[in-house]
């Protein structure tokens, strides 16, 4: 019945998603895959922190969308989620979500899935709150001062962020983790949300396939064309690494580095 009523819910917000807009058909139907078998299969505690990230990140895509209109030209796809950003986001928490199914005696997937989502989420406010700063960003490798929008710019909002977007997961979190003291789950999940994020940064700065849109001259993630429809050319980093891949690196990054503090500090 449990798994039943998950898929039911993952597809009445796919759906919802899609209506107002923030998913696009194959996201919606990503999402109501991977929202079904969170649901399902890790119950309330997952579901809510699953929720906490997808309305957040819907709600922060959507505001000042005027002001970020004219930094979408860089990002590969824009405001309205695709399958590939869905599955990048949430197929991590997915995995481990059927994996507790089967292994519910194991705190670490759920830790695991906390430091994830952590990951994703803090990447998304900084990927949203950043690109208002009234100060140019620098690339995290160098320093180097770069226009808004670029892969791998940072700045000050971005990283406090970042820090806010990791710091209500680690605090959800601590709600459903009786078994360890709240302070502790808040800090393993903040510590692998920054963890990921910054990753995300440093990946969008050196190896991530940034292209050239040679008709409105500007660097764009966008590939094989622009949004304009111009074909891009290729100006630094690889091409098979796309963003949704650097996400799932992100997530993959943010559980890891929150399990390995958990057992330090267990």
């Amino acid at each position: 019945m449990q798994i039943l009523i998950g898929f039911i819910l993952g597809i009445l917000i796919g759906y919802g998603a899609y209506k107002l807009g923030s998913l696009s058909a194959s996201g919606a139907a990503a999402a109501a895959g991977i929202g079904g078998v969170i649901f399902g299969f890790g119950g309330l505690s997952w579901a809510v922190i699953l929720l906490l990230f997808f309305i957040s990140s819907s709600l922060l895509s959507r505001a000042y969308s005027r002001r970020k209109k004219a930094m979408m030209e860089k990002f590969a796809k824009g405001s309205q989620r695709d399958h590939g950003q869905v599955l990048a986001n949430g197929g991590l928490a997915a995995v481990l979500a059927l994996a507790h199914w089967f292994a519910p005696d194991q705190v670490w997937l759920w830790i695991a899935f906390a430091g994830g989502m952590a990951a994703v989420n803090a990447d998304t406010w900084a990927t949203e709150l950043g690109v208002l700063s009234p100060a140019a960003p620098r690339l995290i490798t160098n320093g180097k001062v770069v226009s808004r929008g670029t892969s791998g710019g940072v700045t000050l909002i971005g990283y406090l962020a970042t820090l806010a977007g990791a710091g209500i997961i680690g605090l959800a979190a601590a709600l459903f983790t009786p078994t360890m003291p709240g302070v502790e789950v808040v800090f393993v999940v903040l510590l692998g949300g920054l963890a990921g994020a910054t990753v995300d940064s440093l990946l969008g700065a050196t190896v991530q396939g940034i292209y050239y849109c040679p008709s409105c001259d500007k660097e764009t993630e966008s590939y094989p064309s622009h949004h304009c429809g111009t074909k891009t050319i290729q100006r630094r980093g690889w091409r098979w690494l796309n963003n949704d891949l650097v996400n799932l690196f992100c997530s993959l990054v943010g559980a890891g580095v929150a399990v390995i503090a958990w057992r330090l500090i267990s």
